[in-house]
């Protein structure tokens, strides 16, 4: 897929007020400082579209993206720790799952995982909400360039063990460095392959 164009459309915090065009939606969420907004980024090959933060918890949004017109491109914020309190937690963890249960749109969540990392439980109890509630994902292995190959081809394999346990099938995968530019084409030709099958018929 070639990106032509992408452009901001708007923040909110109830799933309600999204964008109401009839295009195919895809989200990216992670914990926070997994590197979303750098990938975001890297895939739309526009610097700054989606605010980068060395703090967790930098984005408090649902925040929309137009991408070439014709498909949104979702920025969620992460999970995990960021210093907010357990209140706003809460409030943040309600808005993300309406948002990824009750959205007509949303096609395919991203689910963003820290390559250097071994299985983090809190990534795995994410993933299991979305199979519990029956949300479509895909797995992107983040910061592929920061540790070895080796270490790399060892914590993907830790996960899918991890994931084993509990799925009796693995959802697509992909490894990725927003600084490298790895795994771009896979994640945007599997967007496309999605997009040529949607129906916005299939919207209400």
């Amino acid at each position: 897929m070639n990106i032509t164009s992408a452009n901001y459309l708007q923040s909110v915090v109830d799933w309600r007020k999204c964008p109401t065009g009839p295009y195919p939606e895809y989200a990216f969420i992670g914990r926070s400082n997994v590197g979303k907004s750098s990938l975001i980024n890297m895939l739309t090959r526009h610097a700054g579209l989606a605010k980068t933060s060395s703090k967790p918890g930098k984005t408090q949004t649902i925040n929309h993206f137009i991408i070439n017109g014709n498909w949104y491109l979702v920025d969620l914020p992460g999970y995990g720790y960021a210093s907010i309190s357990k209140t706003m937690r809460d409030k943040w963890t309600a808005m993300i799952d309406h948002y990824l249960t009750l959205r007509p749109n949303l096609q395919l969540v991203f689910v963003l995982i820290d390559s250097r990392l071994d299985p983090q439980k809190n990534d795995l109890e994410f993933i299991n909400r979305l199979g519990e509630n029956g949300v479509p994902f895909a797995i992107v292995f983040t910061k592929t360039d920061k540790v070895s190959k080796l270490k790399v081809s060892q914590n993907v394999a830790k996960f899918k063990e991890k994931m084993l346990e509990t799925w009796e099938e693995m959802p697509p995968l992909f490894l990725s460095s927003a600084e490298k530019g790895d795994g771009r084409d896979e994640i945007l030709n599997y967007i496309e392959s999605i997009n040529n099958q949607f129906d916005a018929n299939s919207l209400p």
